[in-house]
């Protein structure tokens, strides 16, 4: 069948509201039963211990098509109710997702049989049952020009170029729902180790391209700092959606402040939602426990959930917001660290 683009770009995705519902009965439900309800129910426990822990240093990493698949005002909402104090994402979730609909832009349902050939010509993109106007990512390719342009040249972190992202958002958004906006405000850094790997990748290479004197996004800096981040804290737990280079980034701190003299404790709890599993090896399905042979998560306060993130994250967050310890948090503002 044949489509035209308005036929195919008419339905918004929308984003679930954690604070509409209260998934505390149905985790206590969880809990009483097997296999991975049991494992969320454990994990739901020990995130709302994170944040009854006032020494507790909350850290959230992201990775996979979370924001396209209407996850955006669960992240927004643990940034402004103060439950997660530092994000580590990749480049896509917060550029192509999450900015992009700050700039006023949307994803749309879709569908998975769709004829992908003719969704090429109409210039609109596939997530699985999700689509993007290609048009649109152009737009978003070409701010991330403008903003890398009116900046002064040099070195910068991912977390330096996205607090400018929020800047941009705050000045000149059409969506005031966005976690990179959100983040701006609150203080709270956000980390893309692999930066590049996203729309901001087309707008930076536009950008050196254009300028003989330009930015560049330093990796290592972000490592250092997030390490310096680890070092202040005294103590760290971790929420992990997906796994992936985030993952990996987040927990290496601690082998890095030990490599540099300094006594950084493991990260005393950590929790992650995955649809990997272990067997092949691979880092995403590499389960907390075997953390703990490389020094990285402290045993005991550790659980892996292996579950579609589009379900269990939003019982995960509903669960610790209806729990209401979040409420007696101080807010660390750790992006004035580095003021």
């Amino acid at each position: 069948m044949k489509y035209n683009k308005k036929e195919l770009l008419k339905q918004r995705i929308k984003h679930i509201d954690i604070k509409k519902f209260n998934s505390i009965p149905l985790i206590e439900s969880f809990d009483d039963m097997a296999f991975q309800s049991r494992n969320l129910a454990r994990a739901c426990k020990i995130y709302d211990t994170m944040l009854k822990d006032k020494n507790c240093t909350n850290i959230l990493c992201l990775t996979g098509s979370l924001v396209s698949a209407g996850l955006k005002n669960v992240i927004i909402d643990l940034i402004k109710h103060n439950m997660i104090d530092v994000i580590v994402s990749t480049g896509a979730i917060v550029v192509d997702q999450d900015f992009f609909e700050g700039l006023g832009f949307n994803h749309y349902r879709g569908f998975v049989n769709a004829d992908d050939n003719q969704l090429r010509e109409l210039m609109i993109d596939r997530i699985y049952d999700t689509f993007i106007d290609e048009e649109d990512l152009r737009v978003c390719d070409m701010t991330i020009k403008k903003i890398a342009d009116d900046m002064e040249p040099g070195t910068y972190s991912s977390r330096e170029f996205i607090y400018e992202m929020g800047k941009y958002l705050e000045k000149h958004g059409k969506n005031p729902k966005s976690f990179v906006l959100a983040a701006y405000k609150n203080d709270v850094p956000i980390f893309c180790p692999a930066f590049s790997d996203s729309s901001a990748g087309f707008g930076l290479v536009f950008h050196q391209t254009e300028k003989k004197n330009h930015i560049a996004i330093d990796s290592v800096k972000d490592f250092r700092e997030l390490t310096e981040i680890k070092v202040k804290s005294k103590d760290t737990g971790l929420i992990m959606i997906g796994g992936g280079v985030p993952k990996n980034f987040v927990q290496d701190t601690v082998v890095a402040a030990d490599i540099l003299g300094v006594d950084a404790p493991m990260h005393k709890y950590a929790v992650q939602l995955t649809v990997a599993d272990e067997r092949d090896g691979a880092l995403s399905g590499s389960t907390l426990k075997e953390a703990n042979s490389w020094g990285k998560v402290d045993s005991g306060l550790e659980q892996m959930v292996f579950g579609e993130a589009t379900i269990t994250f939003p019982l995960l967050v509903s669960y610790a917001f209806h729990k209401g310890n979040w409420k007696k948090r101080e807010s660390k503002k750790i992006n004035q660290v580095f003021k």
